[in-house]
């Protein structure tokens, strides 16, 4: 598998990067159990596995298209897509309260979403057109879940904060 820079203008990194919000949900689980799981369905031939596994191989590919062309709106519903996709490999990829954050998002202008951290947890990313912001910004904090500041380092990721 070969990795390749997007090629995107800076002004749709400047968009995305405006639209696109970060929160901590406080969760910490260790992600061995769903990835072994993963590999066993795999490797048996499990058709729901390897299907949703294909699903997200074209979905990163739409995704890339989408970014390049600058349709961010996509991006955010193919992000939704993606995870829909990603929740059908295994029950612990969410739980209730996961799935609670994830419907507030998308009732209060998210158009996609996606969990970031080992085992389901950490850090949910949301995709929200500017009119939404401030909507999702308040249902995220009345549930409890904290803003987090990020920017775009294209020399690889660095912690700048340790909790």
């Amino acid at each position: 598998m070969q990795v390749s820079p997007l090629d995107i203008s800076i002004t749709t990194v400047e968009e995305f990067r405006s639209r696109v919000l970060l929160f901590y949900t406080g969760v910490t689980r260790s992600s061995s159990g769903i990835l072994e799981a993963q590999k066993v369905g795999t490797q048996n031939g499990d058709t729901e596995m390897v299907d949703s596994l294909h699903r997200t191989k074209e979905l990163g590919y739409r995704i890339k298209e989408a970014l390049e062309e600058g349709d961010l709106d996509r991006f955010g519903l193919l992000l939704d897509e993606h995870w829909q996709n990603k929740k059908r490999r295994s029950d612990k990829i969410s739980d209730s309260n996961i799935d609670r954050w994830y419907d507030v998002a998308r009732e209060n202008g998210a158009l996609g979403g996606k969990i970031m951290g080992a085992g389901g947890g950490g850090f949910f990313m949301f995709y929200c057109p500017n009119s939404h912001k401030a909507r999702l910004r308040k249902a995220m904090a009345a549930e409890g879940l904290r803003e987090m500041p990020y920017d775009f380092d294209f020399e690889g990721a660095k912690v700048l904060v340790n909790f």
